[in-house]
């Protein structure tokens, strides 16, 4: 993939890895689009339960070798089954363990990118069965991770290896052979076992269980997640680590948390990790409990920019605050924080916990994930800060092309799904006008939705609950078009009525609006294309914000000075 050329491209890259493709001519979808994208036939038969990742890297080759287990129950009778492992990576044999114990090898054919593994007989309905996956070969090293993602095979300052993966988009078949399908996550967790040489620690996802010496000067570090977890968070990162503990007090009792810098970087990142108990508190208020405290929170230093990996989230912010020390809103209230630590912890709900059954509804991911950097920032410094970030941060929206994008073949919409998603939502909550109705909601999108896949209609179902307005066309809106909706207004000569009407917008747009009026609010319900009135009287005509009203929803406020409109 390649990135796109824009003018503000230091300030962009955050939303590179969804905005990339669209000043390029659509791609015609293929079969392998399909095939990657898509609950095919030999995907749908057969639920996930448990993956057991057994591999030793070769630094000096770039190369990888190892093996895969698969535990599965079947969900209907099924015979042939799709395994991912992207080329140039090798299968070189695929077994099945069979209710005596034995193992039996399994014949199995490759289409590009696909592994299709055939079972000598039908496996019923209900079955718990198991296949091992062995594979070798040189995976894709990362171009411009985490955008364009791989292996990243780096030194750290002082020459020693420094190695870490990033996959979102690209699929986590890049490096390991699974079901890469957002739709099914191992329902038990799994084992991931990685063998490196002894002068180097190995931190993936979950908790470290043990560690096994060998004689040929290497270890293998084995780590335990126990929650189910979407494929591209899963991570491998080797490094001269140094290991920080520390615990917090949260709504699920003790969490643990791990930092593993580079020894070489100890000094810099002791005052910067000072954030994340912070983050935790503001977090755990606005969306419950951190998800994962059976597998612990940690925060591992990589050689590119970040990732989201569920229960080790990825750094390489320079141990600065902002996003590499600048600020994307432009308001200054970015420097306050992070911008690593809490964007990409704040997917722990948004990504992790609550994941897209397909990549074309990624925007709930990064859409409800900005925003808690808006959340953050008025944990720190008040209501009026978060709506300046808020409003600042959409100097990034293109409107290109819609946030939601085509299902079935493992395409994303905009990369507006960050900042414009985020002013989506921070619209809806200026509607509602109760943050602690909106705070309710965020909860129970992550209680009701514990650990699960999902669509955007099921986040739609669950606001409309909450909100006392039905968000379905606010969706439309903003997510499946690109059209930016104008609120137009008209005083009469002698002040005393306001006329106003939604235009630019879908066919029954109906967000709410809440305008100032002195120390008061007034509520209003413009319609689309049509003239509505609201009387003023002389104080309230005084005091009365109107446009100001773009500040806190994403909208276009214009008043029309002059106007034939039949009389109301």
């Amino acid at each position: 993939m390649n990135i796109r050329r824009v003018t503000l491209i230091g300030i962009f890259f955050i939303f590179s890895s969804y905005a990339i493709a669209q000043h390029q001519p659509v791609k015609a979808f293929t079969k392998a689009d399909t095939l990657r994208g898509s609950i095919t036939s030999e995907r749908s038969w057969w639920d996930l339960l448990h993956y057991t990742i057994n591999i030793q890297p070769n630094i000096t080759n770039k190369t990888i070798e190892g093996n895969v287990a698969v535990k599965f129950r079947a969900i209907k009778d099924g015979k042939r089954l799709q395994i991912d492992l992207q080329q140039p990576l090798i299968i070189d044999s695929v077994t099945q363990l069979d209710p005596s114990l034995k193992t039996k090898q399994l014949s199995f054919k490759r289409e590009g990118d696909v592994a299709y593994i055939q079972f000598p007989k039908s496996i019923n309905k209900g079955t718990i069965s198991m296949i091992k996956i062995f594979y070798h070969g040189k995976p894709r090293e990362a171009v411009r991770p985490p955008w364009d993602g791989g292996i990243s095979w780096k030194k750290d300052i002082n020459g020693a290896p420094f190695v870490s993966t990033s996959c979102q988009g690209l699929g986590a078949s890049v490096w390991w052979p699974c079901k890469d399908h957002q739709a099914d996550e191992p329902d038990s967790g799994m084992i991931i076992s990685v063998k490196v040489p002894d002068t180097l620690v190995e931190v993936s996802n979950g908790r470290l269980i043990k560690i096994i010496q060998h004689n040929d000067h290497t270890k293998t570090f084995v780590w335990e997640v126990k929650n189910p977890i979407n494929n591209y968070g899963v991570s491998l990162n080797i490094g001269n680590y140094e290991l920080t503990k520390d615990t917090f007090n949260g709504e699920g009792g003790t969490l643990d948390l791990y930092y593993y810098i580079l020894k070489a970087h100890q000094d810099s990142a002791i005052q910067q990790l000072k954030q994340v108990k912070e983050m935790l508190k503001c977090f755990e208020y606005w969306m419950g409990k951190y998800p994962f405290y059976e597998d612990g929170y940690k925060l591992v230093e990589v050689p590119y920019l970040g990732m989201e990996h569920q229960s080790n989230v990825a750094y390489g912010n320079k141990f600065k605050n902002g996003y590499l020390g600048r600020d994307l809103s432009g308001t200054g209230w970015g420097l306050n924080w992070d911008f690593i630590i809490i964007h990409e912890s704040g997917h722990e709900w948004f990504g992790n916990n609550i994941t897209s059954k397909d990549i074309a509804d990624m925007w709930i991911h990064e859409g409800f994930t900005n925003y808690t950097e808006t959340l953050f920032t008025q944990w720190l410094n008040g209501k009026k800060a978060a709506n300046e970030y808020n409003f600042g941060s959409r100097k990034n929206i293109l409107n290109d092309i819609p946030i939601i994008g085509p299902e079935g073949v493992n395409k994303s919409g905009s990369g507006d799904m960050y900042s414009k998603a985020g002013a989506m939502i921070h619209s809806i909550r200026n509607a509602m006008n109760d943050d602690e109705q909106f705070r309710r909601m965020l909860r129970e999108l992550n209680k009701q939705f514990y650990h699960s896949t999902i669509t955007t209609k099921d986040v739609e179902k669950v606001i409309n609950q909450f909100t006392g307005f039905s968000v379905d066309k606010i969706f439309n809106q903003y997510l499946r078009e690109i059209k930016i909706p104008v609120f137009e207004y008209y005083i009469s000569a002698d002040s005393s009525k306001m006329n106003y009407r939604y235009t630019n917008s879908v066919d029954g747009f109906n967000m709410p609006l809440v305008i100032p009026v002195g120390d008061s609010t007034i509520r209003i319900s413009p319609k689309n294309e049509t003239w509505q009135s609201l009387n003023l009287g002389n104080e309230m005509a005084n005091k009365i914000q109107i446009k100001e009203l773009d500040k806190f929803f994403y909208l276009t406020v214009y008043e029309k000075k002059e106007i034939a409109i039949k009389a109301f």
